[in-house]
């Protein structure tokens, strides 16, 4: 699996799966999968491509699942040849919708793969809509627990705080102490 930098790879075709990958769930792993079997059927390399740290992280400061070195090890299990990560700070905050169409036409993809909340550029600017106008998108059903709740990063973030809370410990310190 070869690691790029957002702006930095350049394909002939592709099949590319986006999401800030945070914990690398079961619902993340059925989106890859899917783009996967997808990238495998055309004979293209699969791309994955991600945010460091993800866009919740940095606007809501919320709890960080997975450490990129992490989160790279568990992608790379899932079959990618290509991971692209780009930085999420200030600058790329930024970068108008169209910035990202871009940079995505540059990797020439035959399929993206999105999840059902996902948004680009600028205040959100850009979504699924948009994309379609240019490239054939494939967005995942939501992927539900044996109990059916939505499996997300977020739901995982409040499982690991009561959980916490359980345990006894203050999950908003940065030592871990009660």
């Amino acid at each position: 699996m070869r690691i790029h930098t957002c702006d930095s790879l350049k394909l002939s075709a592709s099949v590319i799966a986006i999401g800030a990958f945070d914990g690398v769930h079961r619902g993340h792993q059925e989106l890859i999968l899917n783009a996967r079997r997808q990238a495998e059927s055309l004979q293209v390399p699969l791309v994955l491509y991600t945010f460091d740290p993800p866009p919740k992280v940095y606007f809501q400061k919320v709890r960080l699942l997975t450490p990129l070195p992490e989160k790279l090890d568990r992608l790379s299990r899932l079959g990618a040849q290509h991971v692209v990560v780009a930085p999420f700070d200030s600058q790329y905050a930024s970068r108008e919708a169209g910035q990202f169409f871009d940079e995505l036409q540059e990797l020439n993809p035959k399929g993206i793969w999105i999840g059902s909340d996902f948004r680009f550029g600028i205040n959100r600017t850009g979504n699924v809509d948009l994309l379609r106008e240019q490239f054939s998108v494939h967005m995942l059903e939501l992927v539900l627990c044996k109990s059916g709740e939505v499996i997300s990063s977020s739901r995982i973030r409040q499982l690991f705080n009561e959980a916490n809370k359980l345990l006894g410990w203050n999950t908003d310190s940065v030592n871990g102490s009660p």
